[in-house]
């Protein structure tokens, strides 16, 4: 279609103009045997998919191409199915995973809570062979890396749930059947009036609580200091579940968390990394 070429166009103008895709509502047919293509129906709203308590992530990005060789080859091995709620990451409030049957044996049980690309869990899984590990993560890409990484270490004590963590943790799970739970680098929500999104609250204690056997633990670790006070003050206010696993202000750095790219980029920063632990009572 010809440009408008007025007295007051600019060249460089009509040029980006031309660069710019057209968008219509629908496309007008070019031949007589054509079929009009209709405008896309507006979106329903379903207040069923909306969340009043925090998650346990923030949904972004795609796979790629490897990932998505990986969700398909490798999720039949890892992936643990769950019944869906209404929200995608949802999962329904009578679902159940049994330890015992997903890992065909018993052992001692560790969470990871939005376990990212899966480098300290698929590591913990490989040095440790002879506990289970959970690794729950809605960031489907992550998940396919962390599968990967599984299959390159030969685990088969490690398995993974696409969901909302604090869900399966409060409904999935039988009660008292995790040892321990982890939590790392949870997204700080650092603008003051998003604190309120804070994962790590009394409602997550609670949970925590629920899921843990007695004398389990809780870790925790953050580079933002003013969470990691929050997470302390929240944690020793449920002194009526958990009790400190550590001496002073601060616990030691969990060794066994390995040392990532996201951990070390806060270190460069100039930033403190904030270990935690707390222990069932």
């Amino acid at each position: 279609m010809p440009l408008d070429r007025g007295p007051r166009s600019c060249p460089h103008r009509i040029v980006a103009a031309a660069r710019r895709p057209l968008r219509y509502r629908c496309r007008v047919s070019e031949t007589p045997n054509e079929t009009p293509q209709q405008p896309l129906p507006a979106k329903s709203f379903d207040p069923r998919t909306f969340r009043e308590k925090p998650v346990s992530f923030v949904r972004r990005g795609r796979m790629t191409p490897s990932q998505e060789r990986a969700w398909d080859e490798l999720g039949p091995r890892f992936l643990v199915e769950l019944p869906r709620d209404h929200a995608v990451t949802s999962i329904a409030k009578d679902a159940s995973l049994d330890p015992a049957a997903v890992y065909g044996r018993t052992a001692p049980l560790t969470v990871e809570v939005g376990s990212g690309q899966g480098h300290a869990i698929v590591h913990a899984a490989s040095e440790h062979r002879d506990r289970d590990y959970l690794a729950i993560e809605v960031f489907q890409a992550g998940l396919a890396r962390t599968m990967i990484r599984a299959e390159w270490a030969d685990t088969t004590n490690l398995k993974l749930v696409e969901a909302n963590a604090p869900e399966v943790l409060e409904h999935a799970l039988p009660a008292g059947s995790v040892d321990e739970i982890w939590v790392f680098f949870p997204d700080p929500w650092h603008k003051a009036r998003h604190n309120k999104r804070r994962l790590i609250s009394e409602d997550f204690m609670r949970i925590a609580a629920r899921a843990l056997r007695p004398g389990g633990l809780l870790r925790l670790a953050t580079d933002w200091q003013d969470y990691a006070e929050q997470m302390r003050e929240v944690g020793d206010a449920a002194s009526a579940d958990f009790e400190r696993a550590f001496d002073g202000d601060w616990a030691p750095r969990f060794d066994g968390r390995v040392l990532t790219a996201f951990e070390q980029k806060g270190i460069d920063k100039g930033r403190e990394i904030r270990d935690l632990a707390y222990r069932l009572r």
